[in-house]
């Protein structure tokens, strides 16, 4: 029987999510300095709106549920699920004001987009878009990366951070309490922030030939897209603008830097290397990195769409490692994308699919995951081929000893089949509208494995309901299933419960 939930039970998600939105309208303060100092003051009305918006409610919020019980874990999975709906879509109200976006819908494609770190974009004339106006569009790639009910964490205490750490689809402690986690995580991500903008500013400066306030604000944008595996850039070109292997090299190390878990960032930084190379989600990612850039390589050499080498390999490296850590960047226009078909098309579509480690900034099914599941298949054939009474060892290593017991192998392979049938409805409704098979799946999966390369299909004349199935896609991916499956259970209960 379904138990209608109390007064208090929304009172709880109230305060939460008051709490989340007030933090949010904090952030939502940069841009707007940002605007009133480049003196842009068309988007400057759209900032103040929305800033206004999310204090508003988050006060009314407050105010109306100012006693609150400890969060379980149905209310904070539904704070995470709804925060992760309603930031994006107050959090539009500067593009759609901005003259950029065709729709409400398409405003809310592009802010779900970049809060969930996908990089699909909808924007028509990006290259003209107002300095402060892209900041915002890279701010919620920082914001959705490094969780925003994690930046919470960090300033609030109270009980129940467990379940909202959870519900953002995190999964390690690397410190013993959550919120000191948090504090690492968001430590991480500062100390990041400084070096990667450093780096990026001094190759646009050097190698580029930009003027400095240009080169710190392309530095700036591509280290928030790239260390959080966003896939936004300031241009429509994305990186390609800059024709540089510096320039590429070093966004590079930013996305593998976003797409390694935090507890291999811990252990970089306090110790543990010994560790890492044993790790199974380490000798996962390295052996699926090596898989499908050998597919991607193999294809493309097949195709025969580069004539030399040095071409080949520059691109398909750089656009599979980009496919592999959740990115999106590219070298290399949609329309030429799209010709990369047979063991091309494969090698990046499996890896954005898989996408990075778990308790990271990449999306996909995640290396631990995929390790895991591996890892159970291997042990039930070893189990059937071993004499009887034979012993199979099922502990695996994750910075320690750890046991594969039948629960964890379910829930890895669960959550695995979840993004296969993500990939593949997202696919079914392209091609309910004539996109083709294949780029109808490329596209699904780069949805759904929160990527944002691009074939071509995501454009503003799109299908209304393609892009209502790509957002879903993004909301769902990003979170992983749990936090919405509880978000509707909770609203069922409210309706039909007793």
């Amino acid at each position: 029987m379904l138990i209608r939930p109390t007064a208090d039970d929304f009172g709880t998600i109230g305060h939460y999510l008051g709490r989340v939105l007030l933090l949010v309208a904090v952030f939502g303060l940069v841009p707007t300095v940002w605007a009133v100092l480049a003196r842009e003051w068309h988007p400057l009305g759209g900032f103040l709106a929305m800033v206004g918006v999310f204090a508003l409610i988050g006060a009314a919020f407050l105010r109306s549920f100012p006693d609150h019980e400890t969060l379980d874990w149905r209310h904070g999975m539904v704070v995470v699920a709804v925060t992760w709906l309603v930031v994006p879509l107050i959090g539009s109200i500067p593009f759609l004001l901005s003259g950029h976006f065709g729709s409400p819908l398409d405003a809310y494609f592009d802010a779900m987009s970049g809060l969930t770190t996908t990089g699909l974009a909808v924007i028509q004339d990006l290259d003209h878009l107002a300095s402060s106006l892209n900041f915002w569009r890279h701010l919620l790639h920082f914001l959705g990366g490094q969780g925003i009910v994690i930046a919470a964490l960090v300033l609030f205490a109270g009980g129940g951070s467990l379940t909202l750490y959870y519900g953002e689809a995190r999964e390690d402690r690397v410190l013993p309490s959550v919120r000191s986690t948090a504090r690492f995580i968001w430590a991480v991500a500062v100390l990041h922030l400084v070096v990667g903008v450093a780096a990026l500013g001094i190759a646009a400066l050097v190698v580029l030939g930009f003027e400095w306030e240009r080169s710190l604000f392309h530095g700036l944008m591509i280290f928030f897209a790239g260390f959080d595996t966003g896939g936004f850039t300031p241009q429509s070109t994305s990186l390609g603008y800059y024709h540089s292997a510096w320039f590429e090299f070093v966004a590079s190390v930013l996305m593998v830097a976003g797409a390694m878990s935090f507890g291999v960032h811990f252990a970089l930084w306090w110790g543990g290397r010994k560790r890492l190379p044993v790790n199974l989600e380490t000798r996962t990612v390295i052996a699926s990195l090596l898989a499908t850039l050998t597919l991607t390589l193999a294809g493309l050499a097949a195709l025969g769409i580069y004539s030399d080498v040095a071409g080949l390999s520059r691109q398909g490296a750089f656009q599979l490692l980009s496919a592999h850590t959740g990115t999106g960047f590219s070298t290399i226009p949609p329309s030429e994308l799209a010709r990369w078909g047979g063991l091309a098309f494969g090698g990046m579509a499996i890896a954005m699919a898989l996408g990075g480690m778990a308790s990271s900034t990449a999306g996909g099914v995640k290396a631990l995951r995929v390790g895991l599941t591996l890892r159970s298949v291997g042990d039930e054939v070893r189990d059937i081929l071993l004499p009887h009474r034979s012993v199979v060892d099922r502990s695996y290593m994750q910075f320690s000893r750890r046991w594969l017991t039948p629960e964890l192998a379910k829930a890895a392979m669960t959550v695995a089949l979840l993004y296969v049938a993500l990939y593949l409805i997202g696919a079914g409704v392209g091609i309910a509208y004539g996109v083709p098979l294949e780029r109808a799946l490329f596209e699904s999966v780069s949805a759904g494995a929160s990527v944002g390369l691009s074939m071509g299909v995501t454009e503003p004349a799109m299908p209304a309901l393609l892009k209502l199935t790509y957002i879903a896609q993004m909301w769902l991916g990003r979170l992983e299933f749990i936090a919405v499956f509880v978000l509707i259970g909770f609203i069922v209960s409210a309706v039909r419960g007793r």
